[in-house]
């Protein structure tokens, strides 16, 4: 199978698998080469992963943080979208292999660009009882289970009298987990305060875990005690260097002795593993399963496969890994551009360089941290400087203008309009 015309377009084809931040930053760059491109995901939507916390929080829609790849691309004429799931590669003849096993794509130059997964560090049976979130699926599901938790307490306090702990737990305390942990925090207290006659949702508890000795671990220590402190503030209780031993419907064994902590809710965020799909490259793969690439980012035995993103496993100049965060994916798709570039003049390839722009974590309103190079600053400020900045990279401006509407509403008024509950009968939850 070959996209449509490529019986007679000379042209080099690329094919780029992925349609997060690298993907469509590759197509867009590579759009403006003389090649013919083909996107291919398995979902029909690009989502800007950075703001699915306020999905699975009932702060936004899914519609604000996802646009159609097809949309995002509908101007570039050289380039053409797949809808299917890649499931292998033949380097050798130069094929992408799909789930159907009929659909057979050839390339000239392949990109690999298909993100990380949950991991739960060898126990698959936690994940149904503690749901991470890496999807747009993944945050309806867990705002289901929010909203429900709630629910569930105000019936059975009209039935009984009484009703179970409404205590929340979030396991990792990088971005992710900070950010949950604090926007469910925010939204008992403020949003939801006045919502419910039987019970008092201020009075629920939220629980971040972190092995480590700091949460935001990754972060300067400085701003890392001040996202603690502004956790504390909103009503989360942080525990650090603890472990987690064991997850269960209802509850979370944690540290040597096992403690036990009921919960209404458990979240995953304490975890990455490679899409399976990079082990499929053939290439060295590094503990997280993530492949190993040149400096040009292509494989060092095939030079045509370049692999961006968080998939690949890129060091600085320092020897550090570069994080899994969307400027590395979007910097590396429009890198390739150079890449290409020189083998099309025949020239030797440049090296990837990535420019660290800085990085930031929200926490609550008006609560965040920043840095950027070498100022830290946290509070109000990075607050808004995390707001600008992600609306910057919305996909769309459509989105950009809904998302800064609901946020100002929100600030304005403590109120949110996403608090729908899906399939609210469903034996899962």
């Amino acid at each position: 199978m070959s996209p449509p015309s490529s019986t007679a377009d000379a042209r080099p084809h690329v094919v780029i698998v992925g349609g997060g931040f690298g993907g469509l930053y590759a197509a867009k760059s590579l759009a403006k080469l003389p090649v013919r491109i083909t996107v291919v995901d398995r979902k029909n939507h690009h989502t800007f992963q950075p703001l699915l916390y306020q999905v699975a929080t009932a702060g936004l829609s899914p519609g604000d943080i996802a646009t159609p790849i097809r949309y995002v691309l509908r101007r570039l004429r050289n380039v053409n979208v797949l809808l299917g799931e890649v499931v292998g590669f033949d380097l050798q003849a130069k094929q992408v292999q799909f789930a159907d096993a009929e659909v057979m794509l050839g390339y000239d130059y392949l990109v690999v660009s298909t993100g990380v997964r949950h991991s739960y560090f060898g126990h698959p049976e936690w994940e149904p009882i503690a749901p991470g979130l890496k999807t747009i699926e993944d945050g309806l599901e867990i705002r289901r289970r929010l909203l429900l938790a709630f629910e569930h307490a105000e019936r059975q306090q009209i039935a009984t009298g009484r009703y179970d702990p409404l205590n929340f737990v979030v396991v990792g305390g990088g971005p992710t987990g900070v950010e949950l942990a604090g926007a469910m925090a925010e939204i008992a207290r403020r949003v939801m305060a006045h919502d419910f006659r039987a019970i008092d949702p201020t009075r629920a508890s939220f629980i971040l875990i972190e092995g480590a000795p700091r949460v935001l671990p990754g972060y300067p220590e400085d701003l890392s005690h001040s996202a603690e402190k502004q956790l504390r503030h909103i009503g989360v209780e942080v525990r650090t260097n603890t472990m987690v031993t064991a997850v269960e419907p209802g509850r979370v064994c944690i540290g040597k002795d096992k403690e036990e902590l009921q919960s209404a809710l458990t979240l995953w965020a304490a975890g990455v593993k490679a899409s399976p799909l990079g082990a499929k490259l053939g290439a060295e793969l590094d503990r997280v399963g993530r492949v190993k690439v040149s400096a040009d980012l292509s494989l060092p035995a095939h030079p045509e496969v370049f692999v961006i993103g968080d998939l690949a496993a890129v060091v600085d100049e320092d020897g550090q890994q570069l994080p899994g965060v969307a400027p590395v994916a979007i910097q590396q798709g429009t890198f390739l551009r150079k890449a290409l570039s020189a083998d099309l003049a025949g020239k030797k390839r440049p090296g990837f360089r990535y420019l660290d722009k800085g990085s930031m974590a929200t926490i609550g309103r008006a609560a965040a941290v920043a840095m950027v190079r070498r100022f830290h600053f946290s509070g109000l400020l990075a607050w808004l400087a995390w707001i600008f900045i992600h609306i910057f990279y919305l996909i769309g401006f459509r989105n950009r203008v809904i998302v800064l509407l609901e946020w100002a509403w929100a600030y304005i008024r403590f109120e949110s309009a996403a608090r729908l509950i899906t399939n609210p009968w469903d034996s899962g939850s």
